[in-house]
């Protein structure tokens, strides 16, 4: 199929993923506007409570593989685009009773180094002594998600896109919807679920980790991101509800205590911030983006735990078919 001309493109949602689909079509030369009905930049995206871990072979432990073959291509990109992305690798630990889920874990992925206590020591000093083995996993990056959505949207902005916050998107003469709204495309998109994911950001001098560690345990696993200057988002639950309240007493306690056996130094750390954020996923938890060429609109959605790993690759996946008419099936499928 030969290339198409350039057309008026209206994305809406100004999250990870509306973010990058912007930028992908704003340099394939399409004349676009993003569309955000908050007055502030992401007030109230779910992609502001994303651990932000850009971890292929430690998501295929529970993802379909497609997730890691495609994430490779998300860690490229990002790499590409974002001079402060933080490519330490990450390390999965246990504690001695629990080997038996490290050993799960390692069977379950690759692109792994097993490492013993004075490896650990080696590139973790802070946990010298703490746990007898780990996995390491060397190509996996990290980045804070506050600094990342920013750097997009500054990005965003310089690639011409016309920025709108707080701006009641109405559809008349709007040329092609791409539509990263999240939950609130339920209406035209019923198979989409909410779950819940909840962290905490928290700083302490008393412990400086250089890479994220995910802490194995059978009922309440976490993962500690550093951020840098002290701080740390700590994350772990995956709750299947659209409640998006404060944190609970429970979950708070799960956090803190398995942050607490990962390092006791945590906790005399201070509390930063507590909160909960709703991700919309489909039944399979595969993001992707429909097409509905009578309706002029794609969607893109059903970020659930892959989005800042997936967005670029859905935003070439989209742009890629407004080129040439290219379908790459599972991510972007034809309604």
């Amino acid at each position: 199929m030969t290339a198409q001309p350039a057309q008026t493109i209206s994305v809406l949602g100004a999250g990870v993923l509306g973010l990058w689909q912007a930028l992908m079509l704003a340099r394939a030369g399409h004349r676009v506007s993003l569309f955000e009905q908050t007055p502030e930049p992401f007030v109230h995206s779910a992609s502001l409570y994303a651990g932000v871990m850009l971890a292929p072979e430690r998501e295929a432990e529970t993802a379909e593989p497609l997730i890691r073959e495609l994430g490779h291509e998300g860690v490229a990109d990002w790499r590409a685009l974002y001079p402060d992305l933080i490519s330490a690798g990450s390390l999965v630990v246990a504690a001695v009773r629990d080997r038996a889920e490290l050993e799960h874990f390692a069977r379950r992925t690759q692109g792994h180094q097993a490492l013993d206590a004075k490896a650990i020591e080696s590139i973790e000093p802070d946990l010298a002594g703490r746990f007898p083995a780990a996995l390491y996993f060397p190509d996996e990056a990290h980045m804070p998600a506050p600094a990342a959505l920013s750097f997009l949207l500054a990005k965003v902005r310089r690639a011409g896109v016309e920025v709108m916050f707080g701006y009641q998107f109405e559809p008349q003469h709007a040329g092609l919807i791409v539509d990263c709204r999240g939950l609130a495309a339920r209406d035209m998109l019923p198979d989409l679920r909410g779950v819940r994911g909840e962290r905490l950001i928290i700083s302490t001098p008393e412990i400086a980790l250089r890479r994220p560690v995910q802490l194995l345990h059978p009922r309440h696993p976490l993962y500690v991101v550093p951020w840098g200057a002290g701080r740390y988002m700590i994350g772990a639950t995956v709750i299947e509800t659209e409640d998006d309240g404060p944190v609970t007493v429970r979950s708070a306690l799960e956090l803190m205590g398995a942050a607490y056996a990962l390092h006791p130094a945590f906790g005399e750390a201070q509390i930063l911030d507590m909160g909960a954020g709703v991700r919309p996923a489909f039944p399979d938890n595969i993001p992707r983006a429909i097409v509905r060429a009578n309706e002029r609109r794609i969607f893109v959605n059903g970020a659930y735990r892959h989005g800042f790993l997936l967005a670029p690759v859905l935003a070439r996946a989209v742009a890629g078919y407004l080129e040439d008419g290219t379908v790459r099936e599972p991510i972007l499928t034809l309604d």
